[in-house]
């Protein structure tokens, strides 16, 4: 630099004027290089301050994060021991109960070690007093022996000698014993034969009320009723709870069962099939339904229409549907629904005649047979079960005495209404007394078949069949095994034998059906 000021001096002024100009350019570039110097060594001066202060910064920065890291690290000491202690307690807890189930443990081992002693002792007690017992007996034998100067055996011919003269008397009281049996069983035995004389000589009568025809269209229809090896009639026969004779009689099927609603469900599901063509069990299941409700839906109209009849009005609702169910019902030949409008009628006459209260008579004769409706379902005749169920519904006393009295004596009711009922129901059934009982004694027979088989645990359903001569029974199949149904089925045949009196003999049939359903969609 001084060199290109020397120069220039020399250009521009050349000799002297060279040297002054070169002299001020030197002082210039000292002065200029002076000043420089001083800046940077202020420069340098604020770099290391700056630094200075950074490095302060950093090292507070740092001292800050330390104390931070330090007081986490304290906390997680802290926890950590907080939970060593509640381990040390919990150990300390668990090694006290430990030492506390030794110490009953050795306790216990004590106590049954003084048990065994003590069992010890009891036992070579109780052999000893045997030893005892068996010294004394022998000893007693022996004074026996020289009392009575005989042995054990002659003791014991003398006893057996004794015995037997005292067993003569025993021998005869048990010979008269079993001939009374005998007897009694031979009387039985002729009973139910005449019984059975007298339900064969009643069957065309027993035809008339306990079946019903249905005619077909030819005898091909009668395979495909029975079905493939007897399928469908049997299928058929378990869901209505009746009876399906097929046999050679051209274009007739007869359905018998003593229940008149559920023959009639049957009669009506079997004509649908039949007109319906296709038979078969789930077929029969779905026909057997829709029959079921419209014969509901029929006793309900007949229990309405059965009132404006026999111009008796306010009745009970539960009696109104009984009253229907008569509509289904037949004794002798005779409607019962019919027949209870003309004892109502009947009885309304000769009430006005005799100057009573004409409504209330007519009350009573549309009720009096109202029992016949559900003397299926419950023990005892028809009066009885009508004047009982009346009786829950609060009907009058005049009518519960007519339903339960009107084939009694009638001096034994103090209303006359009862004495009507008696004389308007023979008028109208003009059928002896006695045969009424005979068909009532069949009914409940029936009905005992089957209240018998629903007391079983297990049982389902129970369908008396073939006038009381089989019983079928269903069980389920979820509650009931193949060994317990083996079971039930003896039983129950058991139980006909001890608590009915019947002609003949009773086949019991007991059914256990696992039945599985899908769909194909």
């Amino acid at each position: 630099m001084e060199a290109v000021w020397i120069l220039i001096g020399l250009v521009v002024g050349g000799g002297a004027a060279g040297g002054v100009v070169f002299a001020l350019m030197n002082k210039k570039v000292q002065a200029a290089a002076q000043k420089s110097a001083s800046e940077a060594g202020k420069a340098t001066e604020d770099a290391r301050r700056e630094a200075q202060r950074i490095l302060s910064d950093a090292q507070s920065a740092a001292r800050d994060e330390a104390s931070k890291v330090r007081e986490k690290v304290e906390q997680d000491l802290d926890k950590d021991r907080r939970e060593i202690k509640e381990l040390e307690k919990r150990v300390a807890k668990k090694e006290e109960s430990i030492e506390q189930k030794f110490e009953l443990l050795d306790k216990k081992a004590e106590q049954m070690e003084a048990r065994q002693k003590e069992l010890e002792a009891l036992k070579q007690r109780a052999e000893k007093a045997d030893q005892d017992r068996q010294a004394l007996l022998e000893q007693a034998r022996g004074k026996l022996a020289e009392i009575a100067q005989m042995t054990q055996d002659e003791a014991r011919q003398e006893l057996l000698t004794r015995l037997d003269g005292e067993l003569v008397n025993e021998k005869a009281d048990r010979l008269k014993r079993m001939l009374d049996t005998v007897d009694k069983e031979v009387d039985e035995k002729a009973k139910w034969t005449i019984s059975q004389a007298i339900c064969r000589l009643a069957s065309e009568h027993t035809g008339e009320t306990t079946t019903s025809n249905v005619e077909i269209p030819s005898d091909e229809v009668k395979g495909r009723i029975i079905g493939r090896e007897g399928r469908n009639i049997r299928h058929f026969e378990r869901v209505t709870g009746v009876d399906v004779i097929v046999d050679d009689t051209p274009g007739l099927v007869v359905v018998s069962c003593f229940d008149s609603v559920r023959r009639e469900i049957a009669r009506r599901t079997l004509e649908r099939l039949i007109q319906d063509g296709r038979i078969h069990p789930a077929r029969i299941e779905e026909i057997h339904e829709m029959c079921a409700k419209e014969v509901d839906k029929e006793i309900e109209e007949a229990g309405k229409q059965i009132q404006f009849d026999a111009d008796v009005h306010n009745i009970h609702p539960k009696a109104q549907k009984l009253l229907g169910r008569l509509k289904f019902r037949s004794s002798y030949g005779q409607n019962n629904y019919k027949h209870s409008v003309e004892v109502a009628h009947l009885m309304g006459m000769m009430a006005a005649e005799l100057g009573l209260d004409v409504k209330l008579a007519r009350r009573c004769g549309l009720m009096h047979d109202i029992g016949k409706a559900i003397d299926h379902e419950k023990e005892g005749g028809h009066p009885l079960v009508g004047k009982e169920f009346l009786q829950t519904i609060g009907e009058r006393p005049e009518v519960i005495e007519s339903a339960g009295g009107h084939h009694d004596q009638p001096m034994h009711h103090k209303f006359p209404y009862v004495s009507l009922a008696a004389a308007a129901d023979a008028v109208s059934a003009s059928r002896p007394g006695a045969r009424r009982e005979s068909m009532e004694r069949y009914v409940q027979r029936l009905q005992a078949l089957e209240n018998i088989a629903k007391g079983f645990e297990g049982v389902t359903e129970a369908f008396a069949m073939q006038a009381g001569r089989e019983l079928r029974v269903l069980v389920n199949s979820q509650k009931v095994t193949d060994e317990q149904a083996l079971l039930i089925c003896r039983q129950l045949a058991e139980k006909i034998e001890d608590e009915l009196t019947y002609p003949g003999e009773i086949r019991v049939t007991l059914m256990r059906e696992t039945r599985v359903t899908e769909y194909a969609r």
